[in-house]
């Protein structure tokens, strides 16, 4: 029997100032109880619709709306967005602005607190058990890893027992441990309290593996909301709007095999008996020789850093670590939240000195340079693209640099960069306008007018859908020869088994392995320790025993046709 917990009907909706409807006559059922993934490209409208179902939009985001959003009954555009937080909790992309309080239980209890609920304290008690933070209760927010804060800001809204709960790209910054632990609690609050899940999401991995339906959007409106089988099976479909399918569902069907499983182990299961995986192939491995070492880049002695702490103690981030960086590589740096890789990444770029040891960049020390003359051998684009956009178009942003220095060549460095990143329709936009892909093209634009030696990305795929992360895989790959070497601080495993040469793996402010791809996604007790997850195709080389493990669909194929030939 049908129980709809929201209700959309020829819902659209312009925001003010804008050409064209953002969402477009959208008709959408959600029964009570769903675990709903939300998909589609950067762009779709995935966030705005969202927004509707708690009333942000229209009565914090005012524009033209027209149709109707209900929610148990509630109609959102009569209602206010302090009543329908009963009935919506809402976690944040930028989860971190949700927690307003000094410390775990003070945030968590501020909803209930301020809706006056006399059970505000048994409220709080049972969200903090319910997420499984309750030994973080008396813990000061600052001292949170990303994936604590995370859990934090889903209880603050959990806290006040809402039938709806809407968290908008779980895992963008989360290293990959912590964003399973994300998706197993709300898997958990979903099946054992029956609170409905929405989650708009990019990784198919996670769409396959916890959602009971999946809505795919794209250009404002629903294409279609399908139980989760049905919209595994539509792969082709989900591929032209952006979205592959999951490794294991493209392995299974490379093969041959017509279904859809939703985790290596299943897929792992369907494949056992058609091929045998027992011998070991070691023949690609063999083929895969050493590279020659180039000159050294850059070089980390002996370095410690950290930062002050609220009682005036350092909180120590780097400890004595030790790494050369050389030409030709491309290297993933890896590791837990908090495992040092932003503050590393600093250091190279000059922005901030090592309190001890020595950073030494193309010969020259951090310590003897400044930021401003280092940035012309290592650029360092940062975090959250937003912050890279100083000017009012993208041309004047990618031109800041060359026009500064004064170089003579610089209106042809302007124009060959935005050639080669694809912005040139786009250079007269304001960065801050452009979708996720769009402003990380920009902001590589902007590092490559720099011309630097080194350049240094922090987390250049967060938040991007699968199109725009592969544009992004790409180009980096195609840098090649123009920057001698690039850094990327990451927790995209597909990432660093598709375009890394090298990676260095951070745990304690050290360096704990230096070691390729393919060696790390082969070592479950390494991965085990930092609490890394392979990509799906090496976890289904492992489950089949592959020697080595594939680090992509179309190395599997490849090792799988030449055993089948060998079987037969």
């Amino acid at each position: 029997m049908s129980d709809p917990v929201v209700v959309i009907e020829n819902l659209s909706f312009r925001y003010p100032g804008a050409d064209a409807d953002v969402l477009r006559n959208v008709n959408l059922t959600i029964e009570r109880g769903d675990f709903v993934a939300v998909v589609g490209g950067n762009g779709a409208a995935k966030t705005t619709l969202c927004k509707t179902i708690n009333g942000l939009i229209p009565h914090y985001w005012a524009g033209e709306f027209a149709g109707s959003v209900t929610v148990d009954g509630v109609d959102t555009y009569t209602s206010s967005v302090a009543d329908l937080s009963k009935k919506v909790g809402y976690v944040y992309q930028d989860f971190q602005n949700q927690l307003v309080r000094p410390t775990v239980r003070d945030d968590v209890a501020f909803g209930p607190i301020n809706f006056g609920r006399a059970s505000h304290a048994r409220d709080t008690d049972a969200a903090l058990e319910a997420l499984g933070i309750a030994g973080l209760a008396n813990r000061y927010i600052w001292q949170l890893s990303g994936g604590q804060a995370h859990l934090t800001a889903l209880a603050g809204a959990l806290a006040l027992r809402p039938d709806v709960i809407i968290v908008d790209e779980p895992v963008a910054e989360l290293d990959p441990a912590r964003a399973e632990e994300i998706y197993e609690r709300l898997a958990e609050l979903n099946r054992a309290h029956g609170v409905t899940v929405i989650t708009i999401e990019h990784h198919a991995e996670f769409v396959a593996r916890y959602a009971r339906s999946v809505v795919l959007m794209a250009e404002g409106s629903p294409v279609w909301h399908l139980p989760i089988e049905e919209a595994l099976a539509r792969t082709d479909e989900l591929e032209q709007h952006g979205i592959p399918a999951p490794q294991a569902v493209q392995a299974v069907r490379a093969l041959g095999v017509d279904a859809a499983p939703r985790t290596p182990a299943a897929a792992a299961a369907l494949l056992r008996d058609r091929v045998s995986f027992d011998r070991r192939d070691r023949a690609h491995a063999a083929s895969e020789p050493a590279p020659e070492p180039g000159r050294v880049v850059a070089e980390v002695s002996r370095v410690t850093h950290g930062y002050k702490s609220v009682g005036g103690g350092i909180t120590r981030v780097l400890d004595t670590l030790d790494t050369t960086l050389r030409s030709g590589e491309r290297i993933a740096l890896v590791g837990g939240n908090g495992a040092g890789k932003s503050t590393l990444l600093k250091l190279l770029a000059g922005i901030i000195v090592a309190r001890e040891g020595d950073v030494t960049i193309d010969g020259r020390s951090t310590r003897s340079v400044s930021a401003r003359e280092m940035a012309t051998t290592a650029a360092y684009l940062a975090q959250h693209p937003q912050l890279m956009f100083l000017k009012g178009t993208v041309r004047d942003d990618v031109a800041l640099f060359p026009r500064s220095r004064r170089q003579p060549d610089a209106e042809t460095i302007i124009e060959r960069v935005l050639e080669r990143v694809g912005l040139v329709s786009l250079a007269q936009r304001d960065g801050r306008t452009l979708s996720g892909g769009q402003q990380r093209r920009a902001t590589l634009a902007i590092g490559l007018a720099m011309r630097p030696k080194l350049l240094l990305l922090d987390e250049p795929t967060s938040s991007l859908d699968t199109r725009s992360r592969d544009d992004v895989t790409t180009m980096l790959a195609d840098l090649a020869d123009t920057i001698e070497c690039t850094v990327v601080a990451t927790h995209d495993m597909q990432l660093v088994a598709e375009w890394a040469s090298r990676v260095l793996v951070l745990e304690d402010g050290r360096v704990l392995a230096d070691l390729p791809p393919r060696a790390l996604f082969a070592d479950a007790s390494l991965l085990a320790r930092v609490r890394l997850r392979p990509p799906q195709i090496a976890a289904l080389g492992r489950e089949l025993g592959m020697d080595p493990v594939p680090l992509s669909v179309a190395e599997f194929v490849s090792a799988t046709s030449r055993l089948e030939q060998e079987v037969a």
